[in-house]
């Protein structure tokens, strides 16, 4: 039984991290892509520019109509308190954005993630009002502006970068 002890000890292989560490090379190949780059920096973009889009919609014509020889167009920062909610939803998921870029994270127990997808569904559920219900003071109205189906757009894209940034945490 003797006999076999030395014999297990020269087939036993070498720790790969201490071999590291006495400076052998490490193992060659393609690398990695960092957060940030290719398809992983995916959420991030798409949550600036879904933030800049919702943003900006808001001053886009809402609702359309005509009167007396007049054309209008409201926007959605003067249809009411909800279009004004939606650009200051906008310009959290930009500071959020910004926030992370100038090296602000949250908390590790509140993910980033999770913010931004709650954001997109708050900024949904106000420009989903805004669509089934026109405001009385803005009539007569013929129908909805582009402007409203932008901001909805947005919206329910700023969700799906929430989505996106939570895959990529995983």
């Amino acid at each position: 039984m003797s006999a076999l002890i030395p014999i297990l000890r020269t087939v036993q292989t070498p720790e790969p991290y201490r071999d590291q560490l006495a400076g052998a090379p490490a193992a060659s190949g393609p690398p990695l892509p960092r957060a940030g780059e290719g398809l992983w920096g995916l959420g991030e973009r798409l949550t600036w520019l879904s933030g800049l889009i919702l943003s900006v919609s808001a001053f886009t014509g809402w609702y359309a109509g005509s009167g007396e020889g007049v054309q209008l167009s409201v926007t959605g920062w003067h249809s009411g308190s909800l279009g004004k909610l939606v650009f200051f939803v906008g310009l959290a998921v930009l500071a959020l954005v910004a926030l992370r870029e100038a090296g602000i994270d949250l908390p590790a127990t509140v993910p980033e993630s999770l913010v931004v997808v709650a954001l997109g569904s708050l900024a949904t559920v106000f420009v989903l009002v805004r669509l089934v219900s026109i405001p009385e003071r803005l009539l007569p109205v013929d129908g909805r502006g582009i402007g409203i189906w932008i901001s909805l757009a947005a919206a329910l894209a700023v969700i799906a970068a929430g989505l996106l940034r939570a895959a990529e945490e995983l």
